[in-house]
């Protein structure tokens, strides 16, 4: 099977203090800054949680692919996921991101499956495999 590459552009530019908008061709502007701890303001996306982010909705997606190819569709997915920013050998990094998803489904017939395709997920979510945090996938599936 041959494999495809894809390229991805994203453009910043810096409009006061430790605020810029990100932007892409077709989409939405983001108004994105430092975090409240490093001097920013708390209303402003900051790269942290972009980050974080942006691991959260690859688990999502990776997982709904997963699902779907099984022929399964949730009742409902939502999911909260933390990143852990430390301070490492004088670098700050995200060391970890912990996903918690909270699935639900229509009988308990889904449930096995389905919890099958989110663990499945986390090792094929293309964001996990690119961070180098250690990414956790705790998911919660019920009726």
């Amino acid at each position: 099977m041959a494999h495809k590459s894809f390229r991805y552009k994203a453009k910043t530019t810096w409009t006061s203090e430790r605020v810029g908008v990100l932007s892409g061709i077709g989409k939405p502007n983001i108004t994105v800054g430092s975090p409240p701890e490093f001097k920013g303001k708390p209303d402003n996306w900051a790269p942290e949680e972009l980050l974080v982010g942006s691991v959260n909705t690859c688990i999502l997606l990776t997982f709904l692919t997963l699902a779907q190819g099984r022929g399964l569709i949730p009742a409902t997915y939502e999911s909260e996921a933390e990143g852990l920013l430390e301070n490492v050998e004088g670098k700050y990094l995200i060391t970890e991101v912990t996903v918690r998803p909270r699935i639900t489904v229509k009988s308990q017939a889904d449930v096995g499956p389905i919890r099958e395709a989110i663990e499945s997920a986390e090792s094929r979510c293309f964001m996990s495999n690119s961070v180098k945090a250690k990414v956790t996938v705790v998911p919660e599936v019920i009726v």
